[in-house]
């Protein structure tokens, strides 16, 4: 295994290429399954290599793509850019400091494969609830609480450790205390949920 870069949330690493495109072929549909809408101002938090962000440049009005590797963050570039995409900007840095890397607020943060692995998870919370405009969503795209024996990609196990993985009722748990609620529940198959937040009422 690869060092993690300091900061990395533990068990985020990102896949061997092909996985991912394995697992969700279509990104779109799951970009539409947690409530994207066209003409959004949009973060994909912990971007990683851009497989959903050149879907969600495709329907934002602008994108943002946040990850702590550059060198993910260029092959994310290029990914956009060879497909004609323009609407995107790229920002290296720690998905806890969100509200200092992108000062606008935003409609809408994408966070898929990550939040399993964040060692604080109200502090992440709270500075996505920051970043989000009153009528926004916070989208956690999480692996389902099974034995990682039991989530296989192209004939292996994927996905982070079993004891990382979080059910539903624990990341709803981990996220409304700062400040946001429930929206909607969806399942992402064949491994995942989706947890989509609004801001409480002040």
């Amino acid at each position: 295994m690869t060092d993690r870069l300091p900061g990395l949330f533990e068990g985020t690493e990102m896949p061997t290429a092909g996985w991912w495109e394995a697992l969700w072929p279509d990104p779109a549909k799951v970009l539409q399954a947690v409530g994207l809408m066209s003409g959004t101002d949009v973060i994909d938090l912990c971007s990683g290599d851009g497989w959903f962000t050149l879907q969600i440049a495709k329907i934002a009005r602008h994108a943002v793509a946040i990850d702590l590797d550059p060198k993910l963050l260029e092959v994310t570039r290029l990914r956009l850019s060879e497909a004609g995409i323009s609407n995107c900007n790229y920002v290296a840095g720690d998905a806890y400091e969100i509200t200092t890397l992108v000062p606008q607020r935003v409609d809408f943060v994408f966070l898929a494969n990550a939040f399993h692995g964040v060692p604080d998870r109200l502090r992440l919370a709270r500075a996505v609830r920051e970043v989000l405009k009153p009528s926004g969503r916070f989208a956690i795209v999480n692996w389902h609480q099974r034995r990682r024996e039991e989530t296989t990609i192209l004939g292996e196990p994927r996905g982070p450790r079993t004891e990382l993985r979080m059910s539903p009722d624990q990341t709803i748990a981990a996220v409304e205390p700062a400040g946001l609620k429930l929206s909607l529940l969806v399942e992402v198959p064949p491994y995942h949920y989706a947890a989509v937040f609004k801001p409480s009422a002040s």
